[in-house]
C-alpha cells in the first residue's frame, strides 16, 4: 500500500452504523469527513413542511462531509441517514484539513467528487421540474437498480419499499403504489415485501422516455 494511503487511513477512526441511523443532520456543524466502507445511506433535505426530499444514494467508496474541509465551514446543508448497517471511516476536521494540506491530491479528489455530486443534483432538479410523476418514478427505480441493486438471473433486485420510492421520486405513496402495480402487471417488475425485482429496465426506460 502506498505510504500516502497508509497515512490517510491511519488518521481515521472506524465507526459502525446501524440501519436508519442518522450519520449527520442538516444544520449540524461540519466537524467530520466520512468514507462509507460498507452499508448504504441516503442523502436528503427536509422541506419546510418536514418532508424528506431525496437527493442521492451513498454506497461503499462514497465520501461525504466535504464542508469540513472549508476554512470557515458553514452548517451542513443536508442529512445523511444509513439505510443498511455497515461502517464508516471518520476523520475529524483538524485531521482532514491537515491531510489535505500534506497531500494536495486529496483536495483534487474532493473537488472532483463534489463536482460529480452537483451534476447529479442538477439532473435531479431538472427531472423534478420537467418530468411527469410516471417518468420520475421510472427514473428513480432504474437508477436505484444500477446503484444499489443485486444482479439475478431474472433481473436486478433492490431493497426498496413503495414509501421510499415515493419520497425519492417526489410523488404520493398512492401514485407510487398504483404505478408499481401497473408495471408489475405488464411484467416490468415483481414486488415483494421490502423488495423490488426489476425484470426489464430497458423496456421501462423506452416506454417512458
Amino acid at each position: 500500500m502506498p505510504p500516502e494511503i497508509e497515512a490517510v487511513l491511519a488518521a481515521a477512526t472506524r465507526r459502525s452504523i446501524s440501519a436508519n441511523q442518522v450519520i449527520y443532520r442538516e444544520g449540524d456543524p461540519a466537524t467530520h469527513l466520512f468514507l462509507l466502507v460498507t452499508g448504504r445511506a441516503a442523502r436528503y433535505k427536509l422541506t419546510p413542511e418536514g418532508r424528506k426530499l431525496f437527493l442521492r444514494w451513498l454506497g461503499p467508496g462514497d465520501v461525504f462531509g466535504f464542508m469540513t474541509l472549508q476554512t470557515d465551514a458553514p452548517p451542513l446543508l443536508t442529512t445523511v441517514q444509513a439505510v443498511r448497517e455497515g461502517y464508516v471511516l471518520v476523520w475529524d476536521r483538524a485531521s482532514a484539513r491537515a491531510l489535505v494540506r500534506r497531500h494536495p491530491r486529496l483536495y483534487e479528489n474532493a473537488y472532483s467528487a463534489v463536482t460529480n455530486y452537483l451534476a447529479s443534483l442538477i439532473d435531479a432538479l431538472v427531472s423534478r421540474a420537467s418530468q411527469t410523476a410516471q417518468q420520475r418514478l421510472a427514473r428513480m427505480l432504474v437508477e436505484s437498480a444500477h446503484q444499489i441493486g443485486r444482479a439475478r438471473p431474472d433481473g436486478i433486485e433492490c431493497d426498496l419499499t413503495n414509501e421510499q420510492l415515493a419520497e425519492m421520486a417526489d410523488v404520493s405513496p398512492f401514485t407510487a403504489s398504483r404505478l408499481l402495480s401497473e408495471w408489475q402487471s405488464r411484467g416490468f417488475l415483481k414486488k415483494s415485501r421490502g423488495k423490488i425485482l426489476l425484470c426489464s429496465p430497458e423496456r421501462l426506460v423506452s416506454l417512458h422516455f
